[in-house]
């Protein structure tokens, strides 16, 4: 959704109405995730996708068709593995989309939505998808303020609280309702969509290394800020893929910035008098991922001074150290995607074990 929001943006500012299909429920081995969005605009013009190619032509009749009726549709696309290539849905799995009409009645916080994605605030989108209220309705949640509603001030209230709790983590998915917010799971179904900032990724040594880190690190998303306490090598012109880059002491700059449960930490310097104070704050503080690079021996090294300074076994388990799987990678680019494969590894519970060599369902329920 986020990629194809500007120009959703251009639609609703000229009051051309368009159908937006949005991904709300997966299983087995569905290819997107929930969130997943198409929308079909003026001109029968088609832009992002909601099965990497497998229903978007089914999709684009139902977007027209609820254009045209403007009632939003709940449509469950999904077939045996075996019975997939025939009828087009070439992966398996299942996927449920709601493939709504948007106007400036039927989404009067559209407008501002978008806004606040493109500027990085964050914002809750919440949608009727399924029982007595209208289907399509949304409500639109801030952490200061919402816009728009579901049906009756309960619901609005229940589903505003819930949001918020999902914005704090970046969460999407379902959750239900009954039909004045009551917390039973028999009635309203409502998809909240959360739009969170970007993760930030904090790369720790101005080396070769991390300019590919940083480069492979804003492909997959994240925020990237690339820190050294050397002016001469942490510049703009060497790390034109990472948002900033700041001179100071790693350890200093990482005491006095934010991180979440989401931010990525990976400390390239392998120089203990850099790492050992840095990865003794990081370990101690909120981090998806914290990895260090450098050889078996460094890490031995580095463990032993971390227990000297007073870090206990659970904090020392969180290092991802030796950084990166072992792809057998050598130049700083094949690094950096050993190190990206380890950060998604770990997002998602994967093994690193190749497919070929595993069985059962390719994206697993998470």
């Amino acid at each position: 959704m986020r990629e194809i929001l500007p120009t959703l943006a251009q639609w609703y500012a000229a009051e051309v109405p368009f159908g937006l299909a949005t991904v709300v429920g997966v299983s087995r081995s569905a290819p997107r995730d929930p969130g997943a969005a198409m929308a079909v605009g003026p001109g029968d013009e088609a832009v992002g996708s909601v099965s990497g190619g497998c229903v978007e032509g089914a999709v684009f009749e139902l977007a027209k068709e609820v254009v045209d009726s403007g009632e939003a549709r709940l449509e469950t696309f999904g077939y045996s593995d075996e019975d997939a290539f025939a009828v087009g849905l070439t992966c398996g799995g299942e996927i449920t989309l709601l493939v709504r009409p948007v106007t400036r009645e039927t989404d009067p916080g559209f407008a501002e939505v978008a806004e606040s994605v493109a500027a990085g605030r964050p914002v809750t989108v919440a949608t009727v998808t399924d029982g007595p209220a209208s289907i399509g309705a949304t409500l639109a949640v801030w952490p200061d303020k919402v816009v728009g509603t579901l049906g009756t001030t309960g619901l609005d209230v229940a589903v505003t609280a819930d949001a918020r709790g999902e914005l704090a983590l970046g969460a999407t998915g379902l959750r239900h309702y009954g039909p004045r917010g009551e917390r039973r799971e028999d009635t309203v179904t409502v998809f909240l969509h959360s739009f969170a900032p970007p993760p930030r990724m904090l790369v720790f040594g101005a080396i070769d290394y991390a300019a590919a880190v940083a480069r492979i690190g804003s492909f997959l998303g994240y925020r990237v800020t690339v820190c050294d306490a050397r002016p001469v090598f942490a510049t703009p012109k060497r790390f034109p893929d990472a948002v900033e880059v700041v001179v100071d002491w790693p350890h200093r700059y990482l005491h006095g910035t934010d991180t979440d449960e989401r931010t990525v930490i990976c400390v390239l310097t392998h120089d203990p008098k850099f790492d050992v104070p840095l990865l003794e704050e990081a370990l101690r503080r909120p981090a998806a991922y914290i990895g260090a690079m450098g050889s078996r021996r460094t890490h031995d090294d580095r463990m032993k001074r971390l227990v000297d300074a007073g870090l206990t076994d659970a904090e020392l388990a969180r290092l991802r150290s030796p950084v990166g799987l072992d792809l057998g990678a050598r130049t700083p680019e094949e690094v950096a995607v050993s190190v990206a494969a380890e950060i998604v590894a770990l997002r998602w519970g994967g093994s690193g074990t190749p497919l070929a060599a595993t069985a059962g369902a390719i994206h697993p329920s998470t």
